[in-house]
């Protein structure tokens, strides 16, 4: 993830010219960047915190694991498309698409992880009912429908999920304080 986050970067170009204000053309580019980069620190947060919880990972997690850091991998490309172009259809449905790849294989990837825990282990009470998760999914479907009618809703939704998780999840942290 951490190559992820360089590769995001050396998208980024130097304004042209020399005034500060040069910047501004570039705002585009640095707004997809910012949102980008917050998500993928997001999932490495909360990868970091699901892992601290777990006993055992076999070969499906493995290739779960593998499934999220494919969708993480599209995110220089869609960044690059919705930095260039703005707030467009098919760059924000892209993007959206993306985000929601990357949601389902995080959440596949922590359902392979329950499969291989008891219900009483703090992986499982940890997780719950994952309202969070699933909330995430939706506001994504909906971006990828609205990104080709109101393209700044969708935006706004990437928000709005960037919101909810910028938070490390608190699931995990409240379990491992039971535990110790």
């Amino acid at each position: 993830m951490a190559i992820l986050i360089t590769i995001l970067v050396l998208e980024l170009k130097p304004p042209a010219g020399h005034h500060f204000g040069a910047i501004l053309h570039e705002k585009g580019r640095l707004l997809a960047y910012v949102l980008s980069f917050v998500f993928v620190a997001i999932y490495w947060v909360n990868h970091h915190h699901l892992l601290q919880v777990v006993r055992r990972i076999d070969g499906r997690a493995l290739w779960a694991n593998i499934h999220l850091l494919f969708w993480l991998s599209l995110t220089p490309v869609a960044t690059e498309w919705l930095g260039e172009t703005g707030v467009k259809e098919g760059p924000v449905a892209t993007y959206a698409l993306v985000l929601l790849g990357c949601a389902v294989a995080f959440t596949l990837l922590t359902l392979a992880l329950i499969a291989l825990h008891e219900a009483s282990s703090p992986l499982v009470q940890a997780i719950g009912d994952d309202r969070k998760g699933r909330v995430s999914l939706l506001a994504y479907v909906i971006a990828i429908a609205s990104a080709f009618v109101l393209p700044w809703l969708s935006v706004a939704l990437f928000v709005g999920v960037a919101l909810v998780w910028f938070i490390p999840d608190r699931r995990v942290t409240r379990t491992l304080q039971r535990g110790s």
